[in-house]
């Protein structure tokens, strides 16, 4: 039931929120913050008691699980499942959470009850997709998502918030009711083969499949998944939601749901798909190659520094789709860590730039200049971020990096060495951030305050995180391996 609790834990608590932001915004926040830290506790200490072992390697063995018939006429059932992966996932999800809500903690939201409410459906929409086994209840998770995001977005952000929201809102359904049509295709193909309708993933895999069918059916997956990274060229909605986003929103945005688009590939579209995925491997490759160039290029084109921040995000991207489709041990290993890596570097640039746009009211990087004399101790937090964003050894992207790379060598040389290309353009554009905003003579003269003692707790955890993985990375490798292990196991057996 730890999964259900956890789901339980967080709904409840955005209904109290919302209840109790209408007497005091600061009881909202409380509520908020205590449901998201007692989530994140409960699954810490069960990875503590529960540590996956090498013998979960195969389909239906998990670390925990839930299942109930919940539309047994159609074969849906209410199944949740978590193993090492969805483990890592769901505790990154719940520490981003908590750290948004700290460093969002001055935000004067109007309505914050209902803020948090959505902010709080988010993370368990966020959740529901990283323990979902039945296809019906992912996709059920996948638009909970969806709806709460888009309230705070146009609610709650910036001035384009509109604009950015029906854009947001408009990828991401229609390439969801993509998916749907594929998750029904499989169902009907899997109830004629077998004479058993079911949703139930651990059911669905090995259904036979012709390759052109195989083919299309996983495309309906692939492209509801790639446009939620995103990748290149779905990748539109990207640089005006993360823009336009609240601080937190654009956190839980950049950081977390993208990470469910590259969480579905590996869960459900190379299992259920193996021969379609080989089948698009250099392709899939290719499109990662395209990002990690395109959002460099893009990145250091931007005066704006959230769009910069944001085209650096869908770089970084590129190489979870790199690894992915490099069907190689080592690489998935270096995909979990970029994952995990990205999603704590890209939480604290964005920390960063709303925290330098409440005391400027602006993100131009040309009316910035010369902060490290005013904001010694947030510049030395900005050095660290800008580092890992780099991949600076002795920081988590470059095991990430290194590793997906190594892994991407033995499938296609050439890619990987394009792809590599996206490392060097990275150390550019993320030193523009150095330059322009703590080094660069002003255009105009502006006073600031330094990070307050929240600020430096918030970006000293998600900096300790960083180091810390940078150094002791085997807790994430030891979690994920056997989950891993079964991935490429299944991807790179031929189909009989």
């Amino acid at each position: 039931m730890i999964l259900v609790c956890i789901l339980i834990l967080l709904m409840a608590g955005g209904f109290l929120s919302w209840i109790v932001g209408r007497w005091r915004a600061v009881a909202a926040k409380w509520v908020a913050l205590v449901a998201v830290v007692a989530a994140f506790v409960i699954l810490v200490v069960f990875w503590g008691m529960h540590s996956p072992t090498a013998d979960l390697t195969t389909a239906g063995v998990w670390l925990a699980a839930y299942h109930i018939k919940w539309i047994p006429q159609l074969g849906i059932g209410f199944h949740l499942g978590m193993d090492g992966l969805s483990l890592i996932m769901g505790v990154l999800t719940l520490f981003l959470g908590a750290v948004s809500i700290l460093g969002d903690w001055r935000a004067g939201y109007t309505h914050p009850g209902f803020y948090y409410f959505n902010f709080l459906w988010l993370l368990a929409g966020i959740l529901g997709v990283f323990f979902a086994l039945d296809l019906i209840l992912l996709y059920f998770f996948w638009e909970v998502m969806l709806v709460p995001m888009y309230f705070i977005l146009i609610g709650w952000g910036h001035e384009n918030k509109r604009y950015a929201g029906t854009k947001f809102f408009l990828f991401t359904q229609l390439s969801g009711l993509l998916m749907l049509i594929a998750i029904l295709g499989l169902y009907f193909i899997h109830g004629r083969n077998t004479g058993t309708y079911t949703f139930d993933y651990e059911a669905l895999l090995g259904t036979s499949l012709s390759a052109k069918t195989g083919f299309w059916l996983m495309c309906g997956f692939l492209v509801a998944f790639v446009v939620k990274l995103p990748i290149v060229p779905f990748h539109s909605w990207l640089p005006d939601a993360y823009t336009q986003s609240p601080n937190s929103g654009t956190v839980i945005l950049a950081a977390l749901m993208s990470k469910t688009g590259a969480y579905g590939i590996l869960r459900f579209v190379l299992p259920l798909f193996p021969e379609a995925a080989r089948s698009f491997g250099f392709w899939g490759m290719l499109l990662g190659v395209v990002g990690i160039l395109y959002g460099a290029k893009m990145a250091y084109a931007q005066s704006d520094l959230k769009r910069l921040i944001a085209f650096s995000s869908l770089s970084h991207m590129g190489f979870i789709m790199v690894g992915i489709f490099s069907f190689q041990a080592l690489a998935y290993q270096g995909v979990v860590m970029q994952m995990v890596a990205h999603a704590l570097s890209i939480a604290g640039l964005f920390l960063l730039s709303e925290a330098i746009y409440a005391r400027t009211h602006t993100f131009d990087l040309d009316k910035m200049g010369r902060f490290w004399e005013q904001m010694p101790r947030m510049g030395g937090m900005t050095v660290v971020l800008v580092m890992a964003s780099v991949g600076l050894p002795g920081l988590a992207n470059f095991i990430a990096e290194f590793l997906v790379l190594a892994g991407a060598w033995q499938t296609h040389v050439i890619l990987c060495v394009l792809a590599s290309v996206g490392l060097i353009a990275s150390v550019i554009y993320s030193l523009v951030i150095l330059q322009k905003v703590f080094h660069e003579r002003a255009a105009t003269g502006v006073r600031v305050r330094d990070f307050s003692p929240r600020e430096l707790l918030v970006s000293g955890l998600i900096v300790a995180a960083i180091v810390w993985l940078g150094f002791f990375p085997q807790p994430v490798f030891r979690a994920t391996q056997p989950a891993i292990t079964h991935i490429v196991s299944t991807v790179n057996t031929p189909e009989k």
